[in-house]
């Protein structure tokens, strides 16, 4: 009895859709990631080209700024800010400022266009740590938020230090580098539960044939193999059906061989018994009458362990161990052949053709179906009749016959002949009806099959057909070949 499954089942629908998603949600991931460092990257650049740019125009004007009422360049730093400074339209959130060391502290003037910057600049200590910082630029922390700074220094006339510094508040550009990646988020969100419906219904229309295969496979019984799966399409999911339906036909036919055979075998193994035990219910005191019955009861309890012999030879045919090929001398082979039929009965034997050469066959099953063949033969035909075997080796192909001088098969008895338990139309019963079937076993476990050729009233030659050597495994075949 098949255990059942353990553990949390989940649908192949939802595992479609849940790795899909996955693989989903990391790219959108990454993507806003990566734009949100664009963004971020591309808004700090810009901001510290413009603070340069306002650096370097400074850094001009100190050179050739001059003083409009004597004509003399500027020189003291107070002057030379005141007047740099008036003439400059900082952006918004920037601030340009002049500072200077005086004997007092640090001085300083300042150009901006936003009340809340001029705050955030004139915040204690925020000047001092800019100015004392060895860098050219760097970010700082105020209340208004983080601000870049840039800045050069110069020194005076007086021999003092003077610094011109460009503070621009990136908090604005910040909030709109989170406002687009928000918005990319919110977007990509959206297509994740568009995908995610999309999914849903694409992989439960693609996964429905497959539910008609598993619906279709817990109706299917030994009792009904009558059911099929519609096939359309040439895709993977209809080369599944296709095979499904294959493997129906196989069980089919399998459960209809096995029903006539546990059938056939029934009667068979009846016949013999039923005469046993009539006979041992008959037995009395004669002693003639007792050895009589003895011999008829060993006859029959022979024939029974015959049978099941010959159906333990069957049900080993599927095994790969059933045949053994061995390298072996084709014209040693059917010597031994001629040797072995020719005690099965008063016939004319001829040996019409040898074989040259080496095969690789299981020498021994060869021989029992050679014999069983000519044994088939002998009971067909009469006290004197001819019966030719003979071998052949040509091109890679094994050859192995018998001809007999009997009444023949009927074409349409051919294929009935090889099943278990058959009996041709000649009324001759010489056996179970297992022999041709056990012969058609070796024939197919040597990758070979077995030819008749026949004219009633003519006699039969039965060939045994072969590779010479075993071919090569073949790889299994993929969907679209099955398909």
């Amino acid at each position: 009895m098949t255990e059942p499954l353990r553990g949390i089942r989940l649908p192949a629908r939802a595992k479609i859709m849940a790795w899909m998603l996955l693989v989903l949600v990391a790219v959108l991931t990454a993507v806003v990631l990566l734009v949100w460092q664009f963004l971020h990257n591309e808004a700090m650049n810009k901001v510290t080209g413009s603070m340069e740019q306002e650096v370097g125009e400074f850094v001009n004007y100190a050179r050739t700024g001059r003083d409009p009422a004597t004509g003399a360049l500027l020189g003291d730093p107070a002057q030379l800010f005141d007047s740099h400074l008036g003439r400059q339209y900082p952006d918004a959130w920037e601030a340009l400022i002049g500072a200077w060391q005086t004997p007092t502290g640090l001085d300083w003037r300042m150009q901006s266009q936003d009340t809340g910057t001029k705050r955030a600049v004139q915040e204690p200590g925020l000047l001092e740590r800019i100015t004392a910082d060895p860098r050219a630029h760097g970010t700082a922390q105020t209340g208004a938020g983080p601000v870049r700074w840039v800045k050069v220094q110069a020194v005076t006339a007086q021999g003092g230090r003077a610094w011109f510094v460009t503070a621009h508040f990136t908090e604005h550009e910040l909030a709109e580098v989170r406002r687009a990646a928000q918005t990319l988020t919110l977007v990509s969100a959206f297509g994740v539960l568009l995908a995610a419906g999309s999914s849903w219904v694409v992989a439960g229309a693609i996964l429905a044939p497959v539910r008609t295969v598993r619906h279709t496979a817990a109706e299917i019984s030994e009792h009904d193999l009558t059911r099929r799966i519609p096939v359309e399409g040439r895709d993977d999911i209809a080369a599944l059906a296709y095979q499904f339906n294959a493997m129906l036909d196989r069980l089919e036919a399998a459960f209809r061989t096995q029903r006539q055979f546990v059938d056939d075998a029934s009667h068979e193994l009846r016949t013999p018994s039923t005469i046993v035990r009539g006979h041992l219910e008959l037995l009395g005191d004669d002693p003639a009458e007792r050895d009589e019955v003895v011999r008829l009861c060993t006859d029959e309890l022979d024939r029974m362990t015959r049978i099941v012999e010959e159906l333990l030879m069957l049900a080993k045919a599927d095994r790969p161990d059933f045949v053994t090929p061995t390298d072996f001398p084709l014209a040693e082979l059917t010597s031994d052949i001629e040797a072995k039929v020719r005690s099965l009965g008063d016939r004319r034997w001829v040996l019409e053709s040898i074989g040259e050469g080496d095969v690789v066959v299981d020498p021994q099953r060869l021989t029992q179906a050679m014999v069983q063949l000519a044994q088939n033969a002998v009971q067909h035909t009469e006290d004197g009749s001819e019966i030719r075997l003979g071998s052949a080796l040509d091109r890679g192909r094994l050859a192995l016959w018998v001809t007999d001088r009997g009444p023949g098969v009927e074409a349409a008895e051919v294929e009935r002949i090889f099943g278990r338990f058959a009996h041709g139309s000649s009324g001759r019963r010489g056996g179970a009806g297992l022999g041709l079937a056990i012969v058609a076993a070796i024939a197919e476990a040597h990758h070979g099959a077995v030819r008749v050729r026949s004219e009633p009233g003519s006699g039969a030659t039965f060939t045994l057909e072969l590779p010479a050597r075993p071919p090569a495994t073949a790889p299994s075949p993929t969907a679209e070949e099955a398909h």
